[in-house]
């Protein structure tokens, strides 16, 4: 007899194709040893009525089963599980141990237990998500990315496949941001000059932990992004917060003995302030007089609309004393987790050899889908796609906003694809924003964003819009205001 056909269904959140789903429930079934060797399987034609596929697809499943040894063809009898078939471990499991160890003791260095921004997994599943940096999959080109990651896979790119290339990275992509996309910030580079990392955040670890100690001190914005400041906290540097005003880092703020500072003068996290030009110029002064490192993190440059981006600090650097991070994960997607560095050779030097003892290099595969993506001009298509609809969700939120007399904490021209709010100063934001949850609203109290040495700041929260259809951005916004003014909070 057949295994019933009964035993097979569709998994409704999987992620791959019906055929290779087809082949995952079989193989599965071999693995846990549900599946025994000589078993017959269910005709094709009939397991193809009971999933509701086309019978093709289960054709070409099992002709790859056949191809993998999982199954067999017997002619005109049908498919049987393969006498070759992988043999499921056979193991008993380990009882359970007790953990004697003193864990307090036992660990040096601690990394949890920091401010970070939380959301629901299933924060895609809410009707009005208010975050920040998370894709939106209709404005994402996923077809033109799957045909780059195929030309990658093809045998023409074997070896940036499977090389290790120890501290090296691929060619095309930093040829790529070197020629054209630092270019577009106005910085003069080599490919020599950059170094790939896993997104902005590996980027800024890597700076941090090269350029600052116990004996050096780290300036900061105030309010920054939480990251960054457990990422200071972990170098066990001397802190320095610099409050942040309209125009961002003020460097006349900048006290003394500072030997690194960090900053996003393109859009300051978390309150969207541009830093001017002549501000720029004069925080490049400020550092060459007290002799100081700046770490720029450009994010979000390419949502400076509706006027052109200023250009990058770095590109107004003299004297090598800028380190430039930038990441392709906000203008592509937070999965991909691609940035890079720009610096001088002697930092870079260093940079490079750390990223090798930890992690050697970011894989082959996704640095040549990304640069095959970047020199087809499919990035720059999307770009010119995202700027249009995010300039469009930003007006109907400034309106909505306007509508229901919330109060911006900061630029309400501010570029980017958050605003940073302000409620009364008697509102917890925490509360109102697990009250929203259960109105499907997701937004981001802003306390994260500040550290312990600041005065409560319950009251501030960050409104995302790269993520909520603009369609349902006014009655999300109707729902903020009614709970930030009811007796709900």
């Amino acid at each position: 007899m057949a295994i019933p056909v009964e035993t097979f269904f569709l998994a409704l959140d999987h992620q791959g194709t019906l055929q290779s789903q087809v082949q995952e429930m079989i193989a599965q079934g071999v693995l846990a040893g549900r599946f025994l060797p000589g078993e017959k399987l269910p005709s094709t034609r009939k397991l193809a009525s009971h999933l509701g596929v086309s019978r093709i697809t289960v054709s070409l499943a099992f002709t790859e089963l056949v191809a993998n040894e999982y199954l067999t063809s017997r002619g005109r009898s049908g498919y049987y599980i393969s006498e070759n078939a992988p043999i499921p471990p056979n193991y008993s499991p380990a009882p359970k141990s007790e953990d004697a160890v003193d864990w307090q003791r036992a660990i040096a260095h601690r990394f949890s237990g920091g401010l970070t921004i939380t959301r629901p997994p299933d924060w895609a599943q809410y009707r009005f998500p208010f975050i920040y940096g998370q894709a939106d999959p209709r404005l994402f080109d996923h077809a033109s990315w799957r045909l780059c990651a195929l030309q990658a896979l093809g045998q023409r790119d074997f070896r940036s496949l499977t090389t290790d290339y120890y501290d090296q990275d691929d060619p095309q992509l930093t040829e790529f941001i070197a020629r054209n996309t630092l270019a577009r910030r106005g910085i003069t580079a080599n490919p020599d000059d950059v170094l790939i990392t896993l997104g902005a955040q590996n980027a800024l670890w890597l700076a941090v932990t090269v350029l600052l100690s116990r004996r050096r001190t780290a300036a900061f914005e105030d309010p920054c992004y939480p990251a960054l400041r457990e990422l200071l906290t972990q170098a066990n540097c001397n802190l320095q917060p610099v409050r942040v005003d309209a125009k961002g880092l003020p460097p006349d703020a900048i006290g003394n003995d500072v030997d690194v500072i960090v900053t996003t003068p393109s859009h300051q996290s978390p309150t969207g302030a541009t830093l001017p030009m002549s501000r720029r110029q004069d925080l490049l002064d400020r550092a060459r007089e007290l002799d100081a490192i700046i770490i720029e993190d450009d994010y979000e440059f390419e949502m400076a609309f509706p006027q052109k981006p200023s250009p990058a600090l770095k590109s107004m650097d003299r004297d090598g004393r800028v380190v430039y991070v930038g990441s392709f994960s906000k203008s592509l997607f937070p999965g991909l987790r691609l940035g890079f560095l720009v610096g001088s050779k002697r930092f870079l030097r260093e940079a490079r050899a750390l990223r090798a003892l930890v992690l050697r290099h970011p894989p082959g595969h996704v640095q040549r889908t990304a640069a095959y993506f970047l020199s087809l001009g499919h990035f720059d298509a999307q770009i010119r796609r995202m700027a249009k609809e995010l300039h469009a969700r930003r007006d109907i939120m400034r309106q909505a906003i306007s509508d229901h007399a919330l109060d911006y904490a900061g630029p309400a021209s501010a570029n980017g694809s958050a605003f940073w709010m302000r409620a009364a100063p008697e509102v917890d934001t925490e509360k109102v924003a697990r009250t929203l949850r259960t109105r499907s609203v997701l937004i981001e109290p802003g306390h994260a964003f500040f550290g312990p040495e600041d005065d409560p700041q319950s009251n501030f929260y960050r409104l995302g819009f790269s993520s909520i259809p603009k369609e349902r951005i006014p009655e999300g916004i109707a729902y903020v205001a009614d709970a930030l003014k009811s007796g709900l909070i």
